[in-house]
């Protein structure tokens, strides 16, 4: 269990809020990790390995075109990933992970080729059309050192967008507090 995962459950616990998770290339790890967190259960609705391709448009909506046109690996079919697995679990929060761990090249993208995601109820609207924010990550190791890295990185992606809603809701009860100025 790490500490990002912990702080990730402690604030969706303390916003009130719940998260699900699609993965492609993690294959269930950042699930595992959520999941190691006691107390978990108060905010993980669940989450949807769709390491086919064929099963990110089934399962999660992600639209076929892109799929036929870019492959799995790509910056859209994580944001759209993540919306489609908030959508489908009912959940406040979506993450996605979908890329390449090797030992080989996967739709004309290198090992080490990946694009996390987070999708969720964005206050300051810098987010994508979806409502979801992508990163890409090009990262070095054999398959189980880029695995691990996707995991960490969606998951401080995740805690990123917490933090700044919980700092939010701090400056929004401070000013309450003080008589709205």
């Amino acid at each position: 269990m790490s500490s990002t995962a912990t702080e990730v459950v402690r604030l969706l616990t303390v916003n009130g809020g719940t998260l699900a998770v699609a993965e492609s290339l993690t294959g269930g790890l950042v699930a595992a990790e959520i999941t190691s967190v006691p107390g978990a259960s108060k905010v993980f609705r669940g989450s949807v390995t769709a390491y086919a391709t064929e099963l990110k448009h089934r399962l999660l909506g992600v639209d076929a075109t892109l799929l036929a046109q870019r492959g799995a690996v790509d910056p859209q079919v994580a944001g759209q990933m993540a919306a489609g697995v908030r959508k489908a679990l009912d959940a406040d929060w979506g993450i996605a992970t979908t890329g390449v761990a090797g030992p080989d090249p996967q739709d004309g993208q290198a090992v080490g080729t990946v694009y996390v995601a987070v999708d969720g109820p964005f206050a300051d609207g810098d987010g994508s059309a979806s409502g979801g924010k992508v990163r890409r990550l090009r990262l070095n190791g054999d398959r189980a050192e880029i695995r691990m890295e996707s995991v960490r990185s969606v998951l401080a992606l995740l805690l990123a967008e917490l933090a700044g809603e919980q700092t939010g809701n701090e400056r929004a009860q401070d000013t309450e507090r003080n008589g709205g100025f």
